[in-house]
């Protein structure tokens, strides 16, 4: 029998979109948020470099709007852009206000600003270089400590309830989540007026990734299972330089070390992004991953290698604290010597469809962060956007549950039914499967694509689909089958996206169709079509 919760508003995620929802709702609302693992994990934690604003009285939101233009390769919505920039001073007075320890010039009131790859101005606000934790710690000191948040960790969300699934007639609304809650294998009924997927990207479906575990595509897939659009699949951008480590497994270094004067170099000592782009290294992400994978490829290695060891050491030390560390531990000493480098899977610039409001195809449903596609990214996200959105597009989503709450009313929502599984004595076929999965994505839907390639993945993607149904639909739920029932809906997702799209544009780049077309519109894929 199933354990039931109600609240007024469920978050899937307590990542920075997450907490900035719960904290702009909790004084007037009770708020349920539910995490895979400890609260503290998510892609959050791991960002390093900054957020993006327009805080410098030498810099404009013009400016801030053309940049992320062109990073994002004219795919981005103006809209939508000059809505997420406009708003972007606001949203650091709001992280200040919470109390996230922002760096600054020495002793002097005045913040220190960076600069990083596809930006004009120094506009990247940051906390040494570990602003994600940093934003991540305050905001959970702050939930925490609310009366009105409680936090359920340890629970995986199986699927959104919606008044269709339940058979009810009128417009189709989300009233709740199923959630298996890892301690004791039981799955858990969550009541919500309102519900938010806050639960980030989906780069696990690559065999390389920055993001950590969690990253399994879970709102993605639930909001398509749901009825949602999702748009610009295609678009997965894979940061140019993790630290190349069997140890370190896959450990982000900052693009800060990039904008503060990193030299990336070939094996030789040889400079080489001179060749690709006139900005060298702070050229956009897609342009230097796609570099250094090309010499990779050229010249049969395993990894370029990253150089800051020209500056002073006290300065890389100050400016990159826990990367030095992280560095160290591993018998990389940055202040001495390059570092080894490769680009890993990063940052799911689609997702789920959204307006301004952050509200999706299904009414009292909201997406957040990495989990939608709100069309600020385009075709590349810009470098130190991605946590400024979740600042923005949350307040937002906050703004629009408040202007559109209802009278409470329960809805009768069943206990989840196990009467017609089993417990599964064939887990390898997850593990074959994941692993299967997740290296022809790396292989075929990688970097550089063909139309072959995307076909060779397309064909077994089906097959695995058809697997996964098959076992999802016989035996009892668990993490590892309901993160590849996502991953494996994600994954064609992104194939059918990218075999949709006949040119190369941002993060999307194919040998079959190396140019870009002169007009081209964002990818949108309807789960009724």
């Amino acid at each position: 029998m199933s354990r039931h919760y109600k609240h007024d508003i469920v978050i899937i995620g307590a990542g920075a979109a997450g907490l900035t929802l719960a904290l702009e709702l909790a004084d007037h609302h009770s708020v349920a948020i539910l995490t895979k693992a400890d609260i503290r994990e998510g892609s959050t934690l791991y960002a390093q470099g900054g957020v993006a604003a327009v805080l410098s009285g030498t810099d404009t939101v013009d400016s801030h709007i053309s940049d992320t233009i062109d990073a994002g390769v004219e795919l981005g919505d103006p809209d939508a852009i000059r809505f997420t920039v406009e708003h972007s001073k606001e949203s650091i007075e709001w992280l200040i206000d919470q109390g996230v320890p922002f760096t600054r010039y020495g002793d002097e009131a005045e913040y220190h600003l960076t600069k990083e790859g596809g930006h004009s101005h120094r506009r990247i606000i940051h906390s040494a270089d570990a602003t994600g934790l940093a934003i991540s710690q305050t905001l959970i000191k702050n939930a925490t400590s609310h009366p009105n948040i409680h936090f359920f960790p340890d629970r995986v969300a199986i699927d959104i309830i919606t008044t269709a699934k339940l058979g009810l007639a009128g417009p189709d609304k989300a009233v709740g989540v199923y959630a298996l809650n890892l301690n004791d294998d039981v799955v858990e009924v969550f009541h919500g007026q309102f519900t938010s997927l806050a639960c980030g990207g989906s780069s696990k479906v690559y065999l390389y990734t920055s993001n950590p575990d969690t990253a399994s595509g879970d709102g993605i897939a639930m909001a398509w299972r749901a009825g949602c659009r999702v748009g610009n699949m295609e678009f997965n951008q894979f940061h140019p330089t993790c630290l190349y480590d069997a140890k370190a497994k896959t450990f982000l270094i900052s693009e800060a070390v990039r904008g503060e004067g990193g030299h990336l170099l070939l094996p030789d000592g040889t400079r080489f992004m001179s060749q690709f782009d006139k900005r060298k290294e702070l050229a956009p992400r897609d342009i230097v991953a796609r570099a250094i994978d090309h010499e990779m490829k050229r010249l049969g290695v395993d990894h370029v290698l990253l150089d800051i060891s020209h500056k002073e050491p006290d300065f890389i030390k100050e400016h990159f604290p826990t990367i030095y560390k992280r560095c160290l531990e591993y018998g990389h000493d940055m202040t001495k010597s390059p570092i080894p480098v490769v680009p890993a899977a990063h940052y799911t610039c689609g997702g789920v469809v959204v307006d301004q409001h952050s509200a999706t195809d299904v009414d009292h449903l909201y997406a957040i962060g990495e989990t939608a596609y709100t069309g600020l990214h385009g075709a590349n996200r810009l470098a130190s956007n991605s946590l400024l959105e979740c600042i923005v597009f949350a307040r937002s989503a906050a703004q629009h549950i408040v202007a559109n709450k209802e009278s409470h009313h329960d809805i009768e929502i069943p206990d989840w039914d196990e009467s017609q599984v089993t417990n599964s004595d064939e887990d390898v076929v997850i593990t074959h499967n994941w692993q299967e999965l997740r290296r022809f994505m790396w292989d075929y839907v990688g970097i550089v694509r063909t139309d072959k390639r995307l076909l060779r993945a397309k064909h077994r993607v089906d097959l695995l689909l058809s697997e996964i149904q098959e076992f999802y639909a016989n035996y009892k739920v668990s993490n590892d089958l309901l993160e590849l029932r996502n991953l494996a809906m994600v994954a064609d997702l992104i194939i059918r996206s990218a075999m949709s799209r006949k040119e190369s544009r941002g993060l999307h780049f194919t040998l079959d169709y190396p140019e870009k077309l002169e007009n081209s519109q964002p990818t949108i894929l309807s789960p009724i079509d």
